[in-house]
């Protein structure tokens, strides 16, 4: 029973191709359209919401920061996606595994990290000690705010990878107890299957909040080095 609850963590194959690759064309087959002077809806909600986010993202940064924002918004967009297929039937989430997180998370702290030093390396400096810390905690404010800022890396991967687990787990529960209880407690069957219905949609809303959870604490990190 276990093995088969976590088999949906491995990408399944057709003709020993990934099924990932050809999931991951949808969002071009909706895109794409002939060149014509009107865009489609799905063009111009696309369009919209990426006016947004720039938006967003703009009144939060500086001017230093706000070059961050194309990579941002593609960052954003990856996770999206990646959460919102990896919903879909014989489909493989990426974002569930956490190497896939933190080769996201690690260079792109790291690349907050050196900008601070960089440019306001004083400023940066300074948050590792909190302004009125007593003399004789110096040391241990200093080394304690080093751990926490090292740390930050692997709260953003193991963050995003617990919640698209777990809401995968839940599905695959739910859904082999619904399929059981069908054939042989119907209330309870059609319990189960309103409860996996619901459960769905929170996984829906789940994808999209982790998404940008994940984009607005490197944003948050940026906010700090500029």
């Amino acid at each position: 029973m276990n093995m088969n609850m976590f088999e949906q963590f491995a990408s399944p194959v057709f003709l020993h191709v990934p099924t990932i690759l050809l999931s991951m064309l949808i969002p071009a087959l909706l895109i794409h359209n002939k060149p014509k002077l009107l865009n489609n809806r799905m063009t111009t909600a696309i369009i919209w919401l990426l006016k947004t986010i720039m938006t967003n993202m703009t009144n939060q940064l500086t001017q230093v920061g706000q070059k961050w924002c194309q990579v941002l918004t593609s960052l954003l967009l990856l996770i999206l996606l990646s959460n919102l297929l990896g919903l879909l039937p014989y489909t493989f989430t990426p974002t569930s595994q956490l190497s896939m997180n933190m080769t996201l998370a690690i260079p792109l702290w790291m690349a907050t990290v050196i900008t601070g030093m960089t440019k306001k390396p004083s400023i940066s400096l300074a948050h590792l000690l909190p302004e009125g810390s007593p003399t004789p905690l110096i040391p241990f404010m200093i080394l304690i705010e080093t751990i926490s800022l090292l740390i930050r890396p692997m709260a953003l991967g193991v963050r995003l990878t617990a919640n698209i687990t777990a809401g995968h787990l839940l599905i695959t529960m739910i859904s082999s107890a619904a399929l059981n209880f069908i054939h042989t407690n119907i209330t309870l069957g059609v319990i189960m299957s309103i409860l996996l219905f619901l459960l769905t949609i929170l996984e829906l809303a789940v994808a999209c909040i982790q998404a940008y959870v994940f984009t607005l604490l490197i944003i948050l990190y940026l906010q700090e080095n500029t």
